[in-house]
C-alpha cells in the first residue's frame, strides 16, 4: 500500500497567501520525515471565495523539498487548455521532479472555469480525449500532424521529453459512470473521488472493470483512491476536529455543482454525519486503519491520497495529523 498526502492549496480570503505557501512547504518536508510516498494537488480558476495557488509553480517549488516523494495533480483540468501547452508544462515537470510526476486529470465541471478559458462547456468530453491523445503522441513522436475536431497541429515536434518513458503515469479522476469507464479505456489508472459513497464506488468499479476487460488492459499496479482524513484519539474529537472545515468545503462543492454528475441519489449537500459515513476516513488509528482496509479489500485499491487539511485548518492541527497518520497508519499499511 502507498500514501500520498494532498495539499490544500485554496486559502481563505484575507489570508496571506505568501504564508500559506511557506505552511505547504513545511507540511511537504513533514510527509517526507514521516514516510509519506507523495504530495498532490488540485487546480481550479476562478475559485471565489477561496485564494487559490496553481499547481504547476506550486509544484515545482515544492519539489526542492520533497525528496523521494513523488509529485501528482489531483487533477489538473486538461479540457480547458490545449494539447501543445500540456505536453510541454508535463514534460518540463518530469524533467524538473527527475522522473517523480505523475498526471492527474479530469474533466472539469465548473462554468466558471470554461468561459474564463473561453471554452464550451458541451465539448468538454472530445475535447479532453483529444487534448489526451496529441499529447501522447508529442510526448513519444518525433513529429506530429494532426487534423481534428477542435485542434490542428502540423509538423508539430516536442525536442524536451519526459524522464518517464512513454510518458508520466495519467490518472484519469472519476465522478460520474461515464468517467470510470473513461478512465479504463483512456487512462493508466482511476482516480478515484472522495465523495461518492462506498456503495457507489463498488458498484462504479465494476463498470470500470468491464471496460478494462474490453479493451484488454489489467487491473492497474497502483490503483489510486483521493480520501477526507482525520485522525485522533477518539473517534468523536476526530469528528468533532474535521466538522466545520468539511462542512464550509462541501458546501462550497454543492453550490459549484459538483454533485451534479455524481449518480441519483448522491448528494453532497446533507448532513454532517451522512456526509462522513461510507465516504471518509475519520476516526482512531485503529478505527481508519480498518477502513482504509474496507476500502482496500471492496474497491481493489491500494494507493491512498489523504487529505487532512481543508480551507481554515490551522498550521498546528495539520502538522500533528501528518506526524499522526506517518506513526500510526503508513508503517503497518504499507505492506499489508
Amino acid at each position: 500500500m502507498k500514501f500520498g498526502l494532498i495539499l490544500n492549496t485554496q486559502f481563505v480570503a484575507g489570508e496571506d497567501a505568501r504564508v500559506k505557501v511557506r505552511d505547504l512547504v513545511d507540511q511537504v518536508r513533514a510527509a517526507r520525515d514521516a514516510g509519506f510516498d507523495s504530495v498532490a494537488v488540485s487546480h481550479h480558476y476562478l475559485l471565489t471565495p477561496f485564494q487559490m495557488v496553481q499547481p504547476l509553480p506550486l509544484l515545482g517549488r515544492l519539489a526542492a523539498e520533497a525528496g523521494a516523494m513523488r509529485l501528482i495533480t489531483n487533477i489538473f483540468l486538461l479540457t480547458i487548455h490545449t494539447p501543445a501547452y500540456v505536453a510541454e508544462q508535463v514534460a518540463s515537470m518530469d524533467v524538473l521532479t527527475g522522473g517523480r510526476f505523475v498526471f492527474g486529470v479530469g474533466l472539469g465541471y465548473r462554468p466558471e472555469e470554461f468561459e474564463g478559458m473561453g471554452v464550451e462547456m458541451k465539448t468538454r468530453v472530445s475535447r479532453f480525449l483529444e487534448i489526451l491523445a496529441v499529447a501522447r503522441r508529442l510526448w513519444t513522436e518525433d513529429v506530429v500532424t494532426h487534423t481534428g475536431r477542435h485542434f490542428t497541429l502540423t509538423n508539430a515536434s516536442l525536442a524536451l521529453k519526459p524522464v518517464q518513458r512513454p510518458h508520466p503515469p495519467i490518472w484519469i479522476a472519476a465522478s460520474g459512470d461515464a468517467a470510470f469507464d473513461r478512465a479504463a479505456r483512456h487512462g493508466d489508472a482511476c482516480l478515484i473521488n472522495p465523495h461518492a459513497s462506498l456503495p457507489t464506488l463498488r458498484r462504479q468499479m465494476a463498470i470500470y472493470r468491464t471496460a478494462l476487460a474490453e479493451v484488454g488492459k489489467p487491473f492497474p499496479a497502483e490503483a489510486p483512491i483521493f480520501k477526507e482524513c482525520s485522525v485522533a484519539r477518539t473517534r468523536e474529537q476526530a469528528r468533532r476536529d474535521a466538522e466545520p472545515y468539511l462542512l464550509q468545503k462541501y458546501k462550497a462543492y454543492a453550490d459549484w455543482g459538483l454533485d451534479k454528475p455524481m449518480p441519483k441519489g448522491e448528494s453532497l449537500s446533507v448532513p454532517y454525519d451522512d456526509l462522513v459515513r461510507d465516504r471518509f476516513i475519520v476516526g482512531t488509528p485503529d478505527e481508519c486503519r480498518a477502513e482504509i482496509c474496507r476500502y482496500r479489500e471492496l474497491l481493489g485499491v491500494n494507493y491512498f491520497l489523504l487529505r487532512p487539511q481543508w480551507p481554515g485548518v490551522p498550521q498546528k492541527r495539520v502538522l500533528e495529523q501528518i506526524e499522526l497518520i506517518g506513526q500510526a497508519l503508513v508503517p503497518s499499511l504499507r505492506s499489508a
